[in-house]
């Protein structure tokens, strides 16, 4: 299905939500299962997280999990949590196409930036987000934290 035929629709309820999360386990294993998802969905819910989804043919193929942040160091942001392409569908500018609504959001929202990390791993993933005009700008240092 051609991209611009599709659509964009925000996960707003328990059934939406539940409808997508195969998509989110493709990039989100870790998750014990759906319930764990909606559970974790819901609180985020309450702290800002939106979650949408492009759908082709009324299937969900790509999501996008955000929410607006402001820091001292940039400002108000939109900060990409999530953003995945059903594997079997990539290469078809879905992804494209939800960084497209991502930007088009920041702007609604008065952001000065769109953020987002990724594992410095993913290789294929830099490639795509070099494409669509993102740039590497920092590393991210992290610890467990313990007892």
């Amino acid at each position: 299905m051609r991209v611009d035929a599709c659509t964009v629709e925000a996960v707003e309820t328990i059934e939406a939500a539940r409808a997508v999360y195969p998509l989110m386990a493709q990039l989100r294993p870790h998750l014990a299962d759906a319930g764990e998802f909606l559970e974790r969905w819901a609180r985020q819910c309450e702290d800002g997280y939106r979650l949408v989804a492009l759908y082709a043919e009324g299937t969900p193929v790509a999501l996008a999990g955000y929410r607006q942040q402001e820091n001292l160091v940039h400002g108000t942001f939109l900060y990409v949590d999530d953003l995945v392409t059903d594997a079997g569908c990539r290469s078809k500018g879905y992804g494209e196409r939800l960084i497209v609504y991502l930007l088009d959001q920041a702007r609604v929202l008065g952001c000065a930036k769109l953020m987002l990390d990724t594992p410095m791993s993913n290789a294929l993933g830099h490639r795509f987000y070099f494409r669509c005009g993102l740039l590497a700008t920092a590393l991210r240092f992290v610890t467990a934290v313990t007892g």
